[in-house]
């Protein structure tokens, strides 16, 4: 540990005052420094303020906070012009952002005192690692908690919006990013129609994290009317994605009743956003493209199922069309196989009532005759009366008979109607046709080769064409 040569607990005036001018204590001073070899090149971690340029340098102040917030060390620092471009590149290229201020970093550099300007710490390279470091574990602590709090998969674990065409967007208005977003909606070469709607917020500095916040308030007052939320933010050299690194807004996100989709930065960059959103998107173009994909995918779908109905429903028809031909087809023999039936059935009945009659009569007779004279003598009224009931049974055959006869001939009659509907006459005479080519009927459009002769028949004429 450095000790002071020149402190002391307490400081006694000569006698006889001597004074030395200002600049004469100031080059003491810068000696005393200089020649303690532990402040000629340190590491220092702190974080930045105030951080600007001017002419090629770099003027900063590094400060360190305690565990409240409570700045506790504060040293004014600067990068000559000679290596504020090789420290700023190759932070850049390590991290994918400029630096800035409040972000913390691990300088390498010097103390040095000028007479006029005073201490200062002169920065002559930087270590990347340790600002990812830094923020990497910031983002870990705050999807941490979320898991903890048992909210960090609630939006991640949304269904995304099949259709997303009504999108609530959160972006600065007049950001790059922005506008290519809107541009490659607009002009899809799909030409899908896509409604998006912008709910303006800052997208850098301490403000994002509340400026994206109302703008998520203001969102779900009409939750309704959106598909889903859109969060972007475009890249390049004055990106500053701090903001999105905020446990409030993070927990926002996440809890948020609708599917959030992010990009936000270049390919290379992630917050804690990206962890939590339902959807993340590397850019704000990506994005876009990411709705016109899935609403491509949708229609393309939906365009797999109509074709699939077009052709259950064309096969249902020809099948239905060739049952009704064969059916169509068997309804003469069938009609005429009935009848045939019918009429012999009829034959038989009236040829055997005749005979039956006789042979009841016969019957009936030879009963009497079995009786005996004697008892035809003293009964003629029952004689009579057989012979009149013999009379009622022949009239009884004879009516049954025709009863008969008459059910046949209705019968008959019906099924002959029916055979007459559903004749091919009485089809063409309702408007349809039968399309044949070479005599054969035409059931399938794709089994007829262009230049074919189609005969058409009609219920008057015949029509002959040719197909193209």
């Amino acid at each position: 540990m450095y000790t002071n040569p020149y402190a002391s607990a307490s400081v006694t005036a000569p006698a006889r005052p001597v004074a030395m001018t200002l600049s004469q204590f100031s080059t003491l001073v810068g000696n005393a420094i200089r020649r303690v070899p532990e402040l000629q090149g340190a590491w220092v971690a702190a974080e930045l303020s105030d951080l600007r340029f001017s002419g090629g340098h770099c003027y900063m102040e590094l400060i360190e906070k305690d565990a409240r917030g409570a700045t506790i060390a504060k040293m004014r620092a600067n990068i000559w012009a000679g290596r504020a471009a090789y420290v700023c590149n190759k932070f850049g290229a390590a991290t994918g952002r400029q630096l800035t201020s409040g972000i913390k970093v691990m300088l390498y550099g010097q103390a040095t005192f000028h007479n006029q300007y005073g201490l200062s710490f002169n920065v002559g390279d930087i270590d990347p690692s340790y600002t990812m470091g830094d923020l990497e574990r910031l983002r870990r602590e705050i999807i941490d908690r979320l898991v903890k709090e048992g909210l960090a998969a609630r939006n991640r674990m949304l269904p995304p919006p099949g259709t997303p065409r009504r999108i609530a967007v959160i972006s600065a208005p007049g950001a790059a990013g922005y506008g290519d977003f809107i541009n490659q909606l607009e002009n899809n070469p799909d030409g899908f129609k896509i409604y998006p709607f912008l709910f303006e917020a800052s997208m850098q500095g301490e403000r994002t994290s509340a400026s994206v916040r109302a703008a998520l308030d203001r969102i779900e007052q009409t939750i309704d009317l959106w598909d889903c939320v859109v969060i972007i933010r475009g890249g390049g050299s004055t990106t500053d994605l701090n903001g999105f690194d905020d446990y409030e807004l993070a927990r926002r996100v996440a809890t948020f009743s609708i599917p959030v989709v992010v990009g936000i930065g270049h390919e290379r960059d992630r917050t804690v956003l990206d962890e939590l959103a339902c959807v993340r998107c590397k850019t704000p173009t990506a994005v876009a493209a990411w709705i016109v994909d899935s609403l491509r995918e949708a229609w393309q779908k939906a365009a797999s199922l109509t074709d699939g109905i077009m052709r259950y429903t064309a096969d249902r028809v020809a099948g239905e069309r060739q049952r009704l031909s064969g059916l169509e087809s068997l309804i003469p023999a069938l009609a005429s196989q009935r009848i045939a039936r019918a009429q012999t059935l009829l034959h038989n009945v009236a040829s055997r009532l005749p005979s039956i009659a006789s042979a009841r009569t016969a019957r009936a007779r030879a009963w009497l005759d079995s009786r005996g004279e004697v008892i035809r003598l003293a009964s003629e009224s029952r004689h009579r009366d057989a012979s009149r009931r013999l009379d009622d049974l022949n009239d009884t055959i004879r009516r049954l008979a025709d009863e008969r006869l008459t059910a046949a001939s209705r019968r008959l009659n019906t099924i002959l109607q029916v055979v007459d509907a559903l004749s091919p006459a009485n089809t063409l005479r309702r408007g349809y046709s039968i399309t044949r080519v070479g005599g054969r009927a035409v059931t399938d459009a794709s089994a007829v080769p262009p230049g074919s002769i189609i005969e058409t028949t009609l219920q008057n004429g015949v029509l002959l064409s040719r197909t193209e």
